[in-house]
């Protein structure tokens, strides 16, 4: 059996990784502020802009053919950006798809907990199952189903 030093190895490991903090922190010439979490730790102090209840966030919204800059709150559903792009766009809430990381959302996902992030991208785009009974309707035909297709003779 093989004993280790536990002081002289993580000693030299310790000195080198806060040495390497102090001269990373005076090179970029700012103080360490410091806070103590609930628990009693004493940690380094967090500096974010999103923990302010009061944060908006600028969202890219892109359809087919235009790109939408929307304003919303990061703690707002995809819902309640569905309501303000039917606004935008025209097109109802029912008819919208929305689309964040290849993913389609549902209406009562938060932005905040998908990761949605300031400048993101989402895609918009109409439900093809709506679009078809547009069409059908227009056209005075019922479609129940996409497998029907309208002949003229």
């Amino acid at each position: 059996m093989i004993k280790l030093r536990c002081k002289k190895f993580f000693r030299s490991n310790s000195k080198v990784a806060s040495s390497n903090a102090v001269a990373a922190d005076a090179k970029l010439g700012g103080e360490i502020k410091w806070e103590l979490r609930p628990g009693g730790m004493l940690v380094q102090k967090r500096e974010c802009a999103e923990n302010d209840g009061d944060s908006i966030i600028t969202l890219r919204v892109s359809t087919v053919t235009q790109c939408h800059h929307i304003s919303i709150q990061p703690t707002s559903s995809f819902g309640e950006l569905k309501m303000i792009l039917a606004m935008v766009t025209g097109l109802e809430p029912k008819e919208q798809r929305l689309l964040y990381k290849g993913k389609e959302r549902e209406d009562c996902e938060y932005l905040h907990m998908v990761g949605v992030k300031d400048k993101d991208k989402v895609l918009l785009f109409q439900d093809p199952s709506i679009k078809e009974r547009k069409l059908a309707t227009n056209g005075h035909v019922q479609v129940i189903g996409s497998t029907y297709h309208t002949i003229c003779v």
